[in-house]
């Protein structure tokens, strides 16, 4: 006699109706500011679904990952957007701005939001150009500003897994002998700063504004010297420096800035003339750190010549898509690191430093000023496209 054995079995899961079936494929559609006007357009059902402010949060949620380069913030012209995509993705020139009554300096800037520092009255201002919105925070004590002895700079970033709050961390040395580097936190959730978080440096290092953070992993990195790096982790909540390679202090003539690299670690791309070399540090089991060059880029081959043979100046870093901004005296081109694709900028003029605006930016589609620019675009290029057919 055979027996059954009949063995639980867990609950499958219930089927998807059609309305979340179809909200699950089209938040796979590309984050570019054209992709939900463009598929707006296929009925009134998808119309309706992609109108929805629900759907829209969880569309930037699930691309928030990998926000495309919509422009950059040009530091000689004021805070004010650059656009860098072509049309339809194109958003116009100015479509962000700001005017801050203040003396200010920029922080940087990371998904779409702002951080600037005003000496006086010595507060930072978060400001979100898609929202509409400034927070104005009073720098923490213990962070008394001096130029010289006790610069500040800081970083802005959307709080872990959350779209919809912020934290800020500011980093200064305190001016004294031994020189010590500190960190502080602010969070939007909580409404606080942290605890003040230390560490020493040599005596040569010290934070300089201007040089834009970049976050790689759990860890937010300042170049703070021509020798030393200042890293914070996110997670230990704790401040270290690093030392830069050998080889890469000896050289002449170079220009260092903080990337990310393969797999998202902290890397270095030194400039020197017209090459380019991507450094990568390893740590070992033992926490011995070592770096190898990972690649070298012959920017000579790369950008348009020009008669006075002037190399190029490294202006902007956007870690989101691995892009280098690069003035030269035939204009300003971005650079992806890994492709080498080349693209150059509307742009004129000498810009000392760009700031990657990096968003997923969803321009609303229930006839807002934004989502009719995008939707008469595509009308148009279709008609172009169909008398193109009908004369053919």
């Amino acid at each position: 006699m055979t027996t059954t054995s009949f063995l639980p079995r867990s609950a499958a899961a219930p089927p998807l109706d059609d309305d979340d079936l179809l909200s699950e494929i089209l938040l796979r559609l590309p984050p570019q500011p054209s992709s939900l006007p463009r598929a707006s357009l296929v009925c009134r059902r998808w119309r309706s679904l992609l109108s929805d402010p629900a759907f829209r949060r969880r569309f930037r949620i699930h691309h928030r990952r990998s926000p495309p380069l919509l422009g950059f913030i040009d530091a000689n012209q004021g805070i004010t957007f650059q656009p860098a995509l072509d049309a339809p993705d194109r958003l116009p020139r100015g479509h962000f701005s700001l005017n801050l009554d203040d003396r200010y300096m920029t922080l940087g800037w990371r998904h779409g939001l702002a951080l600037f520092f005003l000496p006086i009255p010595l507060q930072v201002v978060v400001w979100d150009p898609v929202a509409g919105v400034q927070h104005r925070l009073a720098v923490p004590p213990g962070f008394g500003f001096h130029p010289l002895e006790n610069p500040i700079n800081g970083t802005v970033l959307p709080a872990a897994g959350d779209i919809d709050h912020f934290q800020v961390v500011l980093v200064s040395s305190d001016g004294k002998q031994p020189r010590r580097a500190l960190a502080r936190v602010y969070s939007s959730e909580t409404g606080v700063w942290g605890d003040s978080i230390s560490c020493p440096v040599p005596l040569v290092s010290m934070v300089h504004i201007g040089e834009p953070a970049v976050l790689a992993g759990n860890c937010i990195y300042w170049l703070v010297s021509a020798s030393n790096i200042l890293e914070f982790d996110l997670e230990r909540q704790t401040l270290a420096v690093t030392l830069l390679p050998a080889q890469v202090l000896t050289s002449r003539n170079r220009h260092v800035s903080v990337i990310r690299v393969e797999g998202g670690e902290m890397g270095l791309l030194v400039v020197s003339g017209f090459i380019a070399q991507l450094w990568k540090r390893e740590t070992d089991s033992h926490g011995d750190v070592s770096w190898s060059i990972g690649r070298t880029i012959e920017l000579d081959k790369l950008l348009p010549r020009n008669s006075e043979k002037e190399p190029p100046n490294m202006i902007g870093y956007a870690e989101e898509n691995n892009v280098a901004f690069f003035w030269t005296v035939g204009g300003v081109f971005m650079v992806h690191l890994e492709s080498l694709q080349l693209k150059k900028l509307p742009v004129t003029g000498i810009a000392y430093r760009y700031y990657p605006f990096e968003i997923v930016y969803t321009p609303g589609i229930g006839g807002g000023h934004e989502g009719a620019e995008v939707v008469r675009h595509l009308w148009w290029t279709r008609w172009r496209r169909y008398i193109r057919q009908l004369f053919s």
